[in-house]
C-alpha cells in the first residue's frame, strides 16, 4: 500500500506534478532576480501577501431592458504594488475592462 494520495498513484500524474512543480519554483526565482536587480528584496511571502490584496472584480447592473451588465476590472493597484509591477515591467491593471450584456 503506497503512502502518496490517490491522484499521484500513476506515474505520469506523478511525473506532471513534479514537472508544474520545478516550473513554478524557476518562474519564482526569476521573479525575485529581477526584482533584486531593482532593489527589491522582500521574500517571497511578502511579496505574495503585497500583491494579494489587488484583485479582479465584477459588477453587476440591471439596466432598463432588463438585460444584465457584467462589467469586470482589476482593482487600482497600491503604491507598493505598482513598485513591484513597474521593477517587472508588468501592467499593473491586467486584464483591463471587460462589459458582458446577458
Amino acid at each position: 500500500m503506497g503512502l502518496r494520495p490517490v491522484f499521484h498513484q500513476k506515474e505520469e500524474r506523478s511525473d506532471g506534478h513534479l514537472f508544474i512543480t520545478v516550473l513554478a519554483y524557476q518562474l519564482v526565482q526569476v521573479i525575485r532576480r529581477r526584482l533584486r536587480a531593482q532593489g527589491i528584496n522582500d521574500r517571497w511571502s511578502s511579496l505574495r501577501e503585497t500583491l494579494s490584496g489587488q484583485c479582479r472584480i465584477t459588477a453587476t447592473f440591471r439596466r432598463a431592458d432588463d438585460r444584465v451588465l457584467h462589467v469586470r476590472k482589476t482593482t487600482k493597484a497600491e503604491p507598493n504594488q505598482k513598485l513591484i509591477y513597474q521593477a517587472l515591467a508588468l501592467d499593473s491593471s491586467p486584464g483591463g475592462v471587460k462589459k458582458m450584456i446577458v
